[in-house]
């Protein structure tokens, strides 16, 4: 059985405050674990008022707390505005409260990509993709070009970075932290001739990761032996190019003897197609407004949804994520996750789901979660009898 595993963002819900988030995450953790979820991952968002993940590890030890068999942990913590050593450290406290449950997600973070599509841009790449430039891969739709627009979003993410980053600091590159981070862990860090002993952090139990969704963040995971975990979810254009270069630079390890693959989707499950259809109709007009420089406001209803009215270029502006968002029935989920890891070769999926109701998000999650096992049943007891 491919286990199910759950990327929350802690979404505010509309009307109410971050303290109503936290109260959710705590209620759809305890909820995720009696589902049978493997893992409980928090994102890592700022300045975003429909978010309330701007602290992980806060929240990471709260989640911890509210539960007892669950793997938890970031997904993923953002680099940019941390030392490998305050990262260490964090971690290794969580390990120490919570021995052999923490995971420690790594990933850059939004101003990183902003630059680099910058960058493309510069070069005279495109922009965005045209709408419908899209392809299917044994049945999964692959954008056969993704670059969401980051120029609506430059501000917000340099002020972001102006309050996070200490004035003057020169972040360093995402593979050097990812390789001072592991070599603290390992206490094999030096530095002027010093051995760095970090404590709390050497010799915690962590599960370190990967995540990202391009290929050289792929490789850093893949060259130091790690897990990786594919953004499908939020760049579904590159997933393959990003598994498949992981893959391709993997060297065996302490962590991992093979590649290990999780990959991310979006999806609302619900009991019929049509209320599942209804309660997914939002999420353009979220994803569009994130897109668009307003930032992740609190999820809309389906009635704001309805009253919007689609100019062509807004509708390209949200196109890839729309189009690769699973949304249905708990069979047709099921059936749209199985393609996704038969494609990908994923070991695992990361399932994050925004709703403007929270019992609609808890249930959609319980939904997918027991047809997953009935799934998972019914292929096992097919064995049996073939091998009979």
């Amino acid at each position: 059985m491919i286990p199910l595993s759950v990327l929350d963002l802690a979404p505010v819900p509309a009307g109410g405050g971050p303290a109503d988030a936290v109260r959710n995450t705590l209620d759809l953790a305890r909820r995720a674990e009696r589902a049978g979820y493997r893992r409980y991952w928090i994102a890592e968002h700022h300045l975003a008022p429909g978010l309330a993940a701007a602290a992980p590890p806060v929240l990471i030890a709260a989640v911890a707390a509210a539960t007892s068999r669950l793997r938890v942990g970031s997904g993923a913590l953002q680099t940019r505005h941390r030392t490998p050593l305050s990262i260490v450290e964090q971690f290794g406290t969580l390990d120490a409260l919570y021995p052999g449950r923490i995971d420690l997600g790594l990933g850059r973070s939004d101003r990183d990509r902003d630059r680099d599509r910058a960058t493309v841009r510069a070069a005279g790449g495109r922009r965005r993709p045209p709408r419908r430039a899209v392809e299917f891969v044994d049945g999964l739709l692959i954008p056969v070009a993704s670059d969401p627009p980051g120029l609506a979003r430059s501000a917000a993410l340099k002020l972001q970075e102006t309050l996070l980053v200490q004035l003057g600091a020169m972040p360093a590159e995402f593979a050097d932290v990812v390789a001072a981070v592991l070599a603290l862990l390992d206490g094999a860090y030096v530095q002027d001739g010093q051995r760095v002993r970090a404590t709390p952090g050497e010799g915690a139990d962590l599960e370190p990761w990967v995540l990202g969704d391009d290929h050289r963040i792929a490789r850093v995971a893949g060259r130091h032996g790690l897990p990786f975990a594919a953004n499908y979810h939020s760049s579904p254009a590159t997933v393959l190019q990003a598994v498949d270069a992981y893959r391709a630079a993997f060297r065996p390890s302490a962590v991992l003897d093979a590649p290990y693959v999780i990959v991310s989707a979006d999806v609302v499950t619900a009991p019929t197609d049509d209320e599942a259809e209804v309660l997914a109709s939002p999420y353009p007009l979220w994803v569009h407004r994130i897109r668009s420089g307003l930032g992740a406001v609190p999820f809309p209803t389906a009635d704001d949804a309805a009253a919007h009215q689609w100019k062509p270029d807004e509708l390209d502006l949200v196109a890839d994520r729309v189009e690769t968002q699973f949304f249905g029935s708990p069979r047709t989920v099921a059936a749209g996750l199985d393609v996704l890891q038969r494609v990908t070769g994923a070991d695992e999926l990361l399932i994050t789901t925004v709703t403007h109701d929270h019992a609609d998000r808890v249930r959609s999650y319980e939904l997918l979660a027991a047809e997953w096992r009935e799934v998972a049943a019914a292929s096992e007891a097919r064995l049996r009898r073939s091998s009979a």
